[in-house]
């Protein structure tokens, strides 16, 4: 889970004690550099999929007692109920581990608006484009929503009647689908900063030319 202490926002004006503009800056920039690498580091992906495999496990675990009712299997009153407990106590921390990590970007980005807002320095503030970051992001959330989409479709396309029971669908159809909100998650955060790279600070172009 993200770490729930982010950097301060800046003081207010009536309270800033930097002796010069360069210390401004230095303070800034490290601000800065730790939002980007809360919110768009490679651990970040993997915070993503560890949750999604929990969510997984838990919806697995939530299938056992349809499948041991279909199988008629005596077990399923004593069996069934463990394993809905433990299919919800594997499945409802992550959904608020992904819920938090949501929440936690959307307070990183207020953060690094008003550190932004601060002062100007384009050759600092353009690694925060992260383009390697965003395109690794882009690339993998799309690889995972499509594989999601494949699962869901093909549980449901290719079921075969007296081998795939209705639990095996229900399986395929559940964990496909918590893929691709996995992928979606990942490609709406990659498209989001895009969009707020060019909007906050302007095409690279631009940047690249105040460095000269």
């Amino acid at each position: 889970m993200p770490r729930r202490t982010l950097p301060p926002p800046p003081p207010p004006a009536y309270l800033r004690t930097w002796p010069d503009r360069n210390a401004l800056l230095h303070d800034r920039g490290t601000a800065l550099e730790e939002l980007r690498r809360r919110s768009l580091g490679i651990h970040r992906i993997l915070l993503l999929w560890l949750f999604a495999l929990g969510c997984v496990i838990g919806w697995a675990l939530l299938t056992v007692p349809l499948e041991m009712i279909e199988d008629h299997d005596p077990t399923a009153f004593v069996l069934g109920p463990l394993c809905a407990v433990l299919g919800l106590g594997a499945l409802t921390p992550s959904v608020i581990g992904v819920v938090v990590g949501i929440r936690s970007d959307r307070k990183a980005r207020e953060l690094t608006e008003s550190w932004l807002a601060l002062d100007s320095h384009p050759p600092s503030d353009a690694a925060l484009r992260s383009p390697g970051l965003s395109l690794c992001w882009l690339l993998s959330s799309f690889l995972v929503c499509a594989v999601g989409l494949w699962a869901s479709f093909a549980a449901a396309a290719y079921a075969e009647p007296g081998r795939d029971s209705y639990s095996d669908v229900v399986l395929g159809m559940g964990t496909g689908l918590i893929l691709w909100l996995t992928g979606l998650i990942g490609i709406t955060k990659a498209v989001g900063h895009y969009r707020w790279a060019i909007r906050k600070l302007g095409p690279a172009s631009a940047t690249n030319g105040a460095h000269h």
